[in-house]
């Protein structure tokens, strides 16, 4: 059976090379960071989610160390039975500070955490709405719940159905899948988004779908992996940005992108829904705690944040800058504050491969991006999303546009 099933992938392997489809894996030699290495080659590094530049910062390196010495390298447990430290505690309670949130419960990513958030809280009769665009994790997690299912189009917030022209399919707003599962006699009702959506930058109208939901007595469930630590005035993510801090019922983040880039994530919400996480959440109960170095070191990103806004800030300049010249120099971008710059490709002919290859010239210019095809994205919407950090100089910045305008120009993309 086994050499049946491998004919039948080298098959279809083979069709996504030709598709040029196939996700071939480049290989850093460095640590992660604004410049890296890539086949010997110092190049630079523009689409890692190291928003605020901090996955090689020597303090936290040094944190991480002394949190090994301290507290060994791996608690081989899971946290009820025996893999619950005092450090985990702590970090508990300061991600639940920074996020004004009452309690905070540790996962080994925020994929885990967005499986287990639905189950142990929904049944047959609750309800989940979802934006169409939602992460993958997000979707994973709702499958593993029975409630009932209602998928909004993205950032729809209207008492609507209607064709959505993107796709040609019926479509409903918020407000109507709302509606309608209020009229089915839903006993809990919750609303799913995104904080920041990774493909296209956008952020959610998280004011608007705090309106609609308190409306319709609905909760609030918001995956803010792509916006904490730089979103908002101080950085606690989309909630600030939207001003709705105190509205949002249930926060799910990951310490894998802009706090620290190593692993672990959260659920942050009442202490009644934590606590119930506790006992019945299955990727909780059933997984290995996080690890003593990422915890240390996500305490040291706490700290840093909490104490200066310097981070964000630079980020912010960084962003507008970089989103301004692109747009001067007349690439295809989705418009927005958001450190994801989307530049699209869907416009021009056999727009896959040309996405591929000049993602490929980039890189013979010294700036690291890659291209994303279906099924990442829609057919049809091929883009390299860049990703502008904190670590990047004001030279950096300045060195990616003259090579995306180089290249731009060769294949006819700008004038």
């Amino acid at each position: 059976m086994q050499k049946k099933i491998n004919e039948f992938l080298a098959v279809e392997l083979e069709k996504l090379q030709e598709q040029k489809l196939f996700k071939n894996e480049r290989i850093i030699e460095s640590p992660q960071g604004a410049e890296i290495i890539v086949k010997g080659k110092k190049c630079l590094n523009f689409c890692a989610n190291n928003y605020l530049g901090l996955s090689s910062h020597p303090d936290l390196i040094k944190a991480s160390h002394e949190e090994i010495d301290r507290r060994g390298y791996g608690l081989s447990s899971v946290r009820f039975i025996c893999g619950t430290q005092d450090i985990h505690k702590e970090l508990e309670k300061k991600v639940s500070e920074f996020l004004g949130m009452e309690d905070t419960i540790l996962f080994s990513s925020c994929f885990d955490a967005n499986g287990a958030v639905f189950e142990p809280l929904l049944g047959e009769n609750d309800a989940i709405i979802t934006d169409a665009l939602n992460h993958a994790s997000i979707i994973d997690g709702i499958r593993l719940c029975k409630a009932q299912r209602w998928i909004y189009k993205h950032g729809d917030m209207r008492d609507v159905e209607e064709i959505d022209p993107a796709n040609d399919k019926m479509a409903k707003g918020l407000e109507r899948c709302l509606k309608e599962a209020k009229a089915a006699g839903c006993r809990f009702i919750m609303v799913a988004t995104d904080g920041s959506f990774s493909m296209d930058g956008d952020i959610a109208k998280l004011d608007q779908i705090c309106d609609v939901a308190e409306k319709y007595e609905a909760l609030v469930m918001v995956d803010d992996s792509h916006s904490t630590g730089f979103l908002g005035k101080t950085g606690r993510g989309t909630h600030e940005y939207r001003g709705v801090m105190g509205r949002v019922d249930i926060i799910t983040t990951t310490f894998g992108k802009a706090l620290g880039g190593a692993s672990g994530g959260c659920i942050s919400s009442s202490k009644e829904i934590i606590n119930w996480m506790r006992n019945k959440a299955r990727p909780y109960l059933f997984s290995n705690t996080v690890a003593p170095a990422v915890v240390g070191g996500t305490l040291k990103v706490m700290e840093i944040l909490m104490a200066s806004t310097e981070l964000r800030d630079k980020l912010e300049r960084n962003t507008k800058y970089f989103r301004e010249k692109m747009t001067a120099a007349g690439f295809d971008i989705i418009p927005g504050d958001h450190p994801i710059v989307a530049i699209m490709f869907g416009k021009y002919p056999d727009c896959s491969k040309l996405a591929v290859d000049f993602a490929n010239k980039m890189l013979e210019e010294g700036i690291y991006v890659i291209a994303f095809s279906f099924p990442v994205v829609a057919k049809g919407k091929d883009r390299i999303r860049v990703q502008v950090s904190a670590g990047h100089s004001q030279e950096h910045l300045e060195k990616a546009i003259a090579a995306f305008t180089k290249v731009g120009k060769e294949l006819k993309m700008i004038p």
